[in-house]
């Protein structure tokens, strides 16, 4: 199944979205279940976002790059991730399933972890969305304030 390869900006971005607002979703789940002090919210999430957001934000230019450096017309519709990307997005799926369905993660930790986590992630989405329609052009983080070519 091929797709022209400039639309694999545009399917990264709604596998980004789409992870990162069910992770979202989960912790704030917890949240609700009231097992995180509001005080842990407020200071947890804002935490996780901002170091996950730094990391996701290189990714999404990286993969940005890969996808626009593809010599070919149509590629495959996987392709929007590498090898090792989709083994850290195993990894980390996995993990984190697995930790949650032990018992082994506290209510309180998943709350404000995953809310932090999936605004993260559903920004890194909109991220490859900026990506796809500014080809050329400059990019501004509202949130690091970086600036990189599209």
């Amino acid at each position: 199944m091929k797709v022209k390869a400039k639309y694999l900006l545009l399917i990264a971005a709604a596998v980004w979205f789409a992870a990162g607002v069910n992770i979202a979703r989960l912790g704030v789940m917890a949240a609700m279940e009231g097992d995180a002090a509001p005080w842990m919210l407020a200071l947890g999430i804002p935490v996780v976002f901002l170091a996950f957001h730094t990391m996701f934000s290189k990714l999404v230019g990286k993969h940005s790059d890969r996808i626009r450096g593809y010599g070919e017309e149509r590629m495959h519709v996987l392709k929007f991730f590498d090898v090792k990307g989709y083994i850290i997005m195993a990894i980390m799926m996995g993990g984190g399933i697995g930790l949650r369905a032990a018992g082994l993660v506290p209510g309180w930790f998943v709350a404000f972890f995953y809310t932090g986590l999936g605004c993260a992630l559903a920004l890194a989405g909109i991220g490859f969305v900026v990506h796809y329609a500014k080809r050329g052009g400059n990019i501004t983080c509202p949130v690091t304030k970086r600036t990189r070519l599209a």
